[in-house]
Protein backbone atom coordinates (compact mmCIF):
# COMPACT_ATOMS: atom_id res chain seq x y z
CA UNK A 1 0.00 0.00 0.00
CA UNK A 2 2.45 2.76 -1.36
CA UNK A 3 1.32 6.37 -1.76
CA UNK A 4 1.55 5.72 -5.61
CA UNK A 5 -1.53 3.59 -5.45
CA UNK A 6 -3.80 6.14 -3.51
CA UNK A 7 -3.27 8.48 -6.53
CA UNK A 8 -4.44 8.72 -9.95
CA UNK A 9 -2.50 7.81 -12.92
CA UNK A 10 -0.49 10.84 -14.13
CA UNK A 11 -0.36 12.80 -10.61
CA UNK A 12 2.66 13.57 -9.54
CA UNK A 13 3.47 15.58 -5.82
CA UNK A 14 5.94 17.72 -5.28
CA UNK A 15 6.85 21.40 -4.11
CA UNK A 16 8.16 24.25 -6.18
CA UNK A 17 11.63 24.33 -4.49
CA UNK A 18 11.92 21.04 -5.41
CA UNK A 19 11.39 21.43 -9.29
CA UNK A 20 13.43 24.23 -9.48
CA UNK A 21 16.13 22.79 -7.55
CA UNK A 22 15.97 19.61 -10.40
CA UNK A 23 15.85 22.15 -13.15
CA UNK A 24 19.19 23.89 -11.59
CA UNK A 25 20.65 21.08 -10.94
CA UNK A 26 20.11 19.63 -14.67
CA UNK A 27 21.12 22.43 -16.35
CA UNK A 28 24.82 23.63 -15.35
CA UNK A 29 26.57 26.16 -17.34
CA UNK A 30 30.52 26.74 -16.20
CA UNK A 31 32.25 28.93 -17.05
CA UNK A 32 36.08 28.75 -18.63
CA UNK A 33 38.82 29.32 -15.55
CA UNK A 34 41.39 26.89 -16.13
CA UNK A 35 44.25 28.31 -14.78
CA UNK A 36 46.92 25.09 -14.87
CA UNK A 37 47.65 21.67 -15.25
CA UNK A 38 43.82 21.12 -13.59
CA UNK A 39 42.79 22.46 -16.85
CA UNK A 40 43.71 19.50 -19.44
CA UNK A 41 41.65 17.54 -16.81
CA UNK A 42 38.98 19.94 -16.50
CA UNK A 43 38.73 19.88 -20.80
CA UNK A 44 39.15 15.56 -21.25
CA UNK A 45 36.05 15.84 -18.68
CA UNK A 46 33.90 17.79 -22.04
CA UNK A 47 35.26 15.27 -24.20
CA UNK A 48 34.30 12.46 -25.69
CA UNK A 49 35.26 9.75 -23.45
CA UNK A 50 33.75 11.39 -19.93
CA UNK A 51 31.01 13.22 -22.21
CA UNK A 52 29.71 16.11 -19.21
CA UNK A 53 27.02 16.76 -21.90
CA UNK A 54 25.15 13.83 -19.80
CA UNK A 55 24.45 16.22 -16.49
CA UNK A 56 23.46 19.10 -19.21
CA UNK A 57 26.76 20.73 -19.13
CA UNK A 58 27.97 20.21 -23.05
CA UNK A 59 29.31 24.00 -23.21
CA UNK A 60 31.59 25.85 -20.90
CA UNK A 61 30.95 29.71 -21.22
CA UNK A 62 33.50 32.04 -22.10
CA UNK A 63 31.15 34.90 -20.89
CA UNK A 64 30.68 35.23 -17.08
CA UNK A 65 27.18 36.34 -17.32
CA UNK A 66 25.77 33.05 -19.09
CA UNK A 67 27.45 30.92 -16.14
CA UNK A 68 26.53 30.00 -13.06
CA UNK A 69 29.03 27.91 -12.25
CA UNK A 70 33.16 28.52 -11.77
CA UNK A 71 35.35 25.77 -12.01
CA UNK A 72 38.84 27.34 -10.49
CA UNK A 73 40.98 24.55 -12.34
CA UNK A 74 44.51 25.00 -11.16
CA UNK A 75 46.68 27.64 -8.63
CA UNK A 76 45.26 31.00 -8.59
CA UNK A 77 48.33 34.01 -8.49
CA UNK A 78 47.81 37.29 -6.75
CA UNK A 79 47.99 39.22 -9.92
CA UNK A 80 44.81 36.53 -10.87
CA UNK A 81 42.79 36.93 -7.70
CA UNK A 82 41.10 40.15 -9.00
CA UNK A 83 40.46 39.09 -12.11
CA UNK A 84 38.68 35.52 -10.49
CA UNK A 85 36.44 37.82 -8.42
CA UNK A 86 35.62 40.60 -11.30
CA UNK A 87 34.39 36.95 -13.28
CA UNK A 88 32.84 35.89 -10.19
CA UNK A 89 30.59 38.82 -9.38
CA UNK A 90 29.07 39.16 -13.44
CA UNK A 91 27.83 36.11 -13.14
CA UNK A 92 24.24 35.87 -12.56
CA UNK A 93 22.49 34.76 -9.09
CA UNK A 94 22.11 31.38 -8.02
CA UNK A 95 26.09 31.02 -8.35
CA UNK A 96 28.19 27.99 -7.34
CA UNK A 97 32.17 27.53 -7.15
CA UNK A 98 34.53 24.22 -7.45
CA UNK A 99 37.44 24.56 -6.47
CA UNK A 100 39.82 21.85 -8.66
CA UNK A 101 42.75 20.55 -7.56
CA UNK A 102 45.15 20.93 -4.31
CA UNK A 103 46.61 24.32 -6.04
CA UNK A 104 43.35 25.91 -5.86
CA UNK A 105 41.63 24.51 -2.93
CA UNK A 106 44.69 25.52 -0.57
CA UNK A 107 47.98 26.88 -2.36
CA UNK A 108 49.20 23.48 -3.30
CA UNK A 109 53.09 22.68 -3.02
CA UNK A 110 53.59 26.96 -3.92
CA UNK A 111 53.52 28.28 -0.55
CA UNK A 112 54.86 31.46 -1.43
CA UNK A 113 54.22 35.17 -2.00
CA UNK A 114 52.90 34.88 -5.34
CA UNK A 115 50.14 32.17 -5.12
CA UNK A 116 46.88 32.68 -3.17
CA UNK A 117 46.71 29.96 -0.65
CA UNK A 118 43.31 28.75 -0.97
CA UNK A 119 40.50 30.55 -3.72
CA UNK A 120 38.39 30.39 -0.98
CA UNK A 121 40.09 33.56 0.16
CA UNK A 122 38.97 34.94 -2.90
CA UNK A 123 35.32 33.97 -3.73
CA UNK A 124 33.11 31.54 -1.77
CA UNK A 125 33.69 28.34 -2.34
CA UNK A 126 30.96 25.55 -2.96
CA UNK A 127 32.66 22.08 -3.51
CA UNK A 128 36.24 21.21 -3.17
CA UNK A 129 38.00 18.96 -5.39
CA UNK A 130 41.58 17.49 -4.37
CA UNK A 131 44.05 15.64 -5.98
CA UNK A 132 47.14 17.12 -8.09
CA UNK A 133 45.63 16.73 -10.77
CA UNK A 134 42.49 15.60 -10.23
CA UNK A 135 40.80 12.88 -12.73
CA UNK A 136 38.22 13.53 -14.87
CA UNK A 137 35.96 10.90 -12.71
CA UNK A 138 36.82 13.04 -9.82
CA UNK A 139 35.49 16.55 -11.36
CA UNK A 140 32.65 14.30 -12.43
CA UNK A 141 31.74 12.80 -8.60
CA UNK A 142 32.09 16.52 -7.15
CA UNK A 143 29.91 18.13 -10.25
CA UNK A 144 27.43 15.52 -9.05
CA UNK A 145 27.61 15.89 -5.30
CA UNK A 146 27.36 19.65 -6.65
CA UNK A 147 23.99 18.80 -8.36
CA UNK A 148 22.80 16.69 -4.92
CA UNK A 149 23.63 20.22 -3.06
CA UNK A 150 22.01 22.56 -5.33
CA UNK A 151 18.81 20.26 -5.78
CA UNK A 152 18.24 20.72 -1.86
CA UNK A 153 18.77 24.54 -1.86
CA UNK A 154 15.75 26.50 -0.70
CA UNK A 155 14.02 29.42 -2.00
CA UNK A 156 12.67 32.65 -1.38
CA UNK A 157 12.46 33.53 3.25
CA UNK A 158 13.59 29.77 3.04
CA UNK A 159 16.92 30.32 1.31
CA UNK A 160 17.69 33.72 3.58
CA UNK A 161 16.48 31.66 7.27
CA UNK A 162 19.35 29.15 5.90
CA UNK A 163 21.97 31.32 5.45
CA UNK A 164 21.33 33.02 8.54
CA UNK A 165 21.54 29.74 10.04
CA UNK A 166 24.86 28.68 8.42
CA UNK A 167 26.41 32.01 9.19
CA UNK A 168 25.33 31.80 12.53
CA UNK A 169 27.43 28.39 12.82
CA UNK A 170 29.89 29.40 10.76
CA UNK A 171 30.72 32.00 13.59
CA UNK A 172 29.81 29.72 16.58
CA UNK A 173 32.54 27.72 15.09
CA UNK A 174 36.11 26.81 16.98
CA UNK A 175 38.53 28.56 14.98
CA UNK A 176 41.42 26.64 13.48
CA UNK A 177 44.31 27.84 16.03
CA UNK A 178 42.22 26.26 19.17
CA UNK A 179 41.50 23.14 17.42
CA UNK A 180 43.45 19.96 19.03
CA UNK A 181 43.87 17.14 16.99
CA UNK A 182 47.13 14.71 15.68
CA UNK A 183 48.94 17.19 14.88
CA UNK A 184 49.27 19.81 17.71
Amino acid sequence: MGLEEKLPNGVLLTTVEGVAGYMRKASFWPATFGLACCAIEMMTTGGPKYDLARYGMEVFRASPRQADLMIVAGRVSQKMAPVLRQIYDQMPEPKWVLAMGVCASSGGMFNNYAIVQGVDHVVPVDMYLPGCPPRPEMLIDAILKLHDQVQQTKLGVNRRTEIAELETAALRALPTSDMKGLLR
